[in-house]
């Protein structure tokens, strides 16, 4: 099988055109993980010692350590975060139903530019929301469980799936494009090379084993102290009423993080142990999202930025308005590379540096634009994104092989690349939900998905 890398923007990831079945270099852009149902406190509840509130006028920014600390007391379900994590679920399932089908990278014959659109969306915001909203949880649960406990817990909910998927699930996905380019390999030929000689991708699972390690390493930490993110609690107070001023926050934080890192990796260079994947120029990167969603989550969460009641709550137009500025001017970087710069395998450093911070202002905006959504329509009785919150984790563990497996399919009918990534999407919808649902009635199983 021909080794596949997985590149971090779309803009390199299209730069090369090709058949299905002959995924190559930057055929596929960075996987996109599902994390927001993975670091929940007992009951997949954020615990909160303030309920909703009326609208508060001014927070002081002079918020005393004590205050940051306060002890949950009460227990609900935030329904504004079960939909954006549900949400994100089905825009990773259409994420990889549209890639075979872009213009620049497209891997079937039929392509439509507007998908590249798409995708350079999705790749520049998701992987780094998924961990914030893993984030949120990891502090009530560590302030509730001893760390045995919680160890043993994250390694049942995070260990167990990556390993059972590494040996079965991710080589049942990747037989689909062997078999394009060796039709007469068979399964049990292709495994074993998988995990004896590689290449071993890990597809998108590679979330699961990055993500076990930030929550072993937030252990450690909460373990030397308890109010080490308090700094990052108290600037979530302050967003309660100016969110304007934690999203400047997290953009100059990431941007810090992320473009040195970029600088010198470049965006495409990825760590490969085994199935053990991770873009080396984002690890950094998806470790401040992580982190800072642990400080909002640690304390006083309806006092903070993710209030309901607080501006953020208000303004989703504005974010979505405001974000569309880095994102035009990612795609006006993108056409001085092709046109002007002449797609050069090595990019100046300007130019990196440039799309770097459009891409951390980007993923920043688009984070914001979509919690202040849910945030807004949180008590807006039931929504359809409702019924497929308990299955969202399994939708992500299992629908990879499912949708390459339709694109197989879909390979040699000459139909629109619309309607077939319409059809991969939908029916990768509704196979993952239904593989899910069956096997979460087996015994113990909704204790792992």
């Amino acid at each position: 099988m021909t080794e596949i890398n997985y590149l971090g923007d779309f803009s390199e990831d299209c730069l090369q055109a090709g058949a299905w079945g002959k995924l190559r270099g930057p055929v596929l852009p960075a996987e996109p993980g599902f994390g927001a149902l993975l670091n929940q406190v007992p009951d997949g509840n954020i615990r909160d010692d303030h309920p909703a509130g009326a609208r508060m006028t001014s927070i002081s920014s002079s918020v005393t350590t004590a205050e940051v600390r306060a002890a949950p007391k009460a227990s609900t379900r935030n329904a504004a975060l079960d939909r954006a994590r549900t949400f994100l679920t089905l825009v990773v399932v259409l994420h990889h139903a549209v890639i075979p089908y872009t213009y620049f990278g497209h891997t079937d014959p039929k392509s439509w530019l507007g998908f590249d659109a798409v995708v350079l969306a999705t790749d520049s915001f998701f992987m780094a929301m998924f961990f914030f909203l893993s984030g949120l949880f990891v502090w009530p649960s560590l302030a509730h469980k001893p760390p045995q406990i919680f160890i043993r817990d994250r390694l049942l909910r995070l260990g167990l799936p990556f390993a059972i998927a590494a040996f079965t699930i991710i080589p049942i996905a990747y037989y689909a494009i062997a078999l394009r380019q060796q039709p007469d390999i068979s399964f049990t030929a292709f495994w074993w090379k998988t995990i004896t000689v590689g290449p071993w991708p890990s597809g998108p699972i590679w979330f699961i084993w990055v993500l076990l390690a930030f929550d072993l390493f937030a252990c450690l930490l909460y373990r030397l102290s308890s109010r080490l993110l308090d700094p990052i609690n108290r600037m979530s107070l302050r967003g309660y009423d100016r969110p304007a001023e934690f999203f400047l926050f997290l953009v100059g934080l990431t941007a810090v993080v992320y473009i040195p890192a970029r600088l010198y990796f470049g965006p495409s260079r990825w760590f490969e142990f085994g199935p053990f994947d991770v873009q080396v120029s984002r690890e950094l990167l998806y470790a401040a999202y992580f982190f800072i969603g642990a400080g909002v989550g640690a304390a006083n969460f309806n006092r903070g930025v993710l209030s309901p009641e607080g501006r953020l709550a208000e303004s989703s137009w504005g974010w979505a308005i405001a974000t569309l500025v880095p994102y035009c001017l990612l795609w006006v970087l993108i056409t001085i590379k092709r046109e002007i710069l002449g797609n050069p395998p090595v990019l100046p450093a300007w130019y990196e540096g440039i799309y770097g911070l459009l891409f951390v202002a980007f993923s920043a905006g688009m984070m914001f634009t979509i919690l202040a959504f849910f945030l807004r329509f949180k008590r807006s009785g039931w929504s359809i994104l409702d019924p497929m919150q308990p299955d969202a984790y399994g939708i992500f563990l299992v629908h990879y092989p499912i949708v390459l497996w339709l694109q197989y399919w879909l390979f040699d009918f000459d139909l629109p690349a619309i309607v077939k990534a319409l059809v991969a999407f939908v029916l990768t919808v509704l196979f993952s939900w239904a593989v899910t649902a069956a096997l979460r009635k087996i015994p113990g199983a909704t204790r792992v998905l």
